[in-house]
C-alpha cells in the first residue's frame, strides 16, 4: 500500500515530462474572499465566498498552483510563500472556512494522506523532521480561511520559530487543575462502540 501511495505521489510529480505546475504561479497569490481583512476581521460573508476564495479557485483549476498530489477529498500543493522550503498545504476540496466546521470525515481523509507526503517531502528536500500546522482562526495566523494543513520541513539549527527554546514547564496548581476540568466538560460524549472498538484493536495489535 504504501509503495503504490508513493508510485502514485511520484505520478503526479512526474506526470508527461512537465513539471509539476497547473500554469505559470505567481510571486503571492492574490486575497480572495477566504483571505482575512487588512484589519484582521476575519473571513467575509456572502454568497460569493466559495468563488473567491483562492483555494477554491486551485481545486477548480481556475488559479495557479504547484499540485504534489491529488486524490478525490483532497489535493496537495507548495505553499506560495513557504516558511521552508518544501513548505506544502494539504486542502480539502470542499470549502470549509475553519477545522472545527470540517467534518470529521474529511479531516480523517486529510490525515491519512500525510504519512505518504511527509515521507516523499522529506526525501525530496532532504529534511528528517518536520511540523504539521493548523492556522485556526486570526489570531492563530490563518489567513485564508478554507481549512489547511501545514507541511513544513525542519532542519536541525533552522531556527524557524525563536520562541522554540523558551517553553516553560506546566504548573501543578490549581489554575492547571481547573482548565482541565473546564476542557473535559466541554467534550461531547463519543459513540461507545466506536471507543470499544479501537481499544479491542489496540489491545490486539499489542499482543500481536
Amino acid at each position: 500500500m504504501e509503495r503504490r501511495r508513493l508510485a502514485l505521489l511520484c505520478s503526479h510529480l512526474c506526470s508527461t515530462g512537465r513539471p509539476p505546475l497547473l500554469c505559470a504561479l505567481p510571486p503571492v497569490l492574490s486575497a480572495s474572499g477566504c483571505h482575512a481583512s487588512a484589519g484582521g476581521g476575519g473571513r467575509p460573508e456572502g454568497d460569493t465566498e466559495k468563488e473567491r476564495c483562492v483555494f477554491c479557485l486551485i481545486v477548480r483549476g481556475e488559479s495557479p498552483a504547484f499540485k504534489l498530489y491529488e486524490d478525490d477529498v483532497c489535493l496537495c500543493i507548495l505553499d506560495s510563500n513557504p516558511l521552508s522550503f518544501g513548505h506544502s498545504l494539504i486542502i480539502p476540496k470542499l470549502h470549509f472556512p475553519s477545522l472545527q466546521a470540517t467534518p470529521p470525515s474529511v479531516v480523517a481523509a486529510m490525515c491519512s494522506t500525510v504519512p505518504f507526503l511527509t515521507k516523499a517531502i522529506m526525501k525530496a528536500t532532504q529534511c528528517d523532521s518536520f511540523n504539521l500546522l493548523v492556522n485556526n482562526g486570526t489570531a492563530a495566523g490563518q489567513v485564508i480561511f478554507h481549512t489547511h494543513l501545514h507541511i513544513i520541513p525542519r532542519r536541525a539549527g533552522d531556527q524557524l520559530w525563536p520562541s522554540e527554546g523558551h517553553r516553560q514547564p506546566i504548573e501543578q496548581n490549581q489554575e492547571t487543575l481547573s482548565l482541565v476540568s473546564r476542557i473535559r466538560e466541554r467534550i461531547p460524549p463519543q459513540p461507545t462502540t466506536c471507543c470499544s472498538t479501537l481499544e479491542s484493536q489496540l489491545h490486539k495489535n499489542l499482543h500481536d
